[in-house]
């Protein structure tokens, strides 16, 4: 079974992304499958390993979270990342900032991560998402 865990709080600077990174590696190396997504535009997350340039990445969160308002089928082999520490990453990059205005008028718009986690679900021992503020915990649990 897949446990979601959701590293949130409103202040930045606190070492959420730190701490999705070493809890991530943590549980890779005692042999789960881990899954990382990075929910910030400004990929903290993913420049953390070692992705420099998140804003030239062609596939992202951003455009998963589109698929999937969309209906269209989704990206998940171009978009996951495989780090040579053994977990998996979903990238972030400004595009995401862009998703917030994208989604005044989507139906269901509080569901949509969730609905992205559900479909990975299977996959993974353990999926750990480093958010911002506009995530909420309701979206994801």
């Amino acid at each position: 079974m897949c446990r979601v865990i959701a590293v949130s709080n409103q202040k930045g600077g606190v070492g959420k992304t730190v701490s999705c990174v070493n809890l991530g590696i943590g549980l890779a190396q005692e042999g789960k499958k881990v899954l990382l997504i990075d929910a910030d535009p400004q990929g903290s997350l993913t420049i953390s390993l070692g992705y420099e340039e998140p804003d030239e990445m062609e596939y992202s969160l951003a455009t998963l979270m589109m698929n999937i308002v969309n209906d269209e089928k989704l990206n998940i082999e171009k978009t996951i990342l495989h780090h040579k520490e053994g977990v998996d990453l979903i990238p972030a990059n400004i595009e995401l900032s862009a998703i917030e205005v994208s989604l005044v008028n989507a139906m269901s718009r509080e569901l949509i991560l969730r609905s992205m986690v559900d479909r990975l679900r299977e996959f993974y021992d353990y999926i750990i998402i480093d958010c911002i503020t506009w995530i909420s915990m309701k979206s994801i649990a």
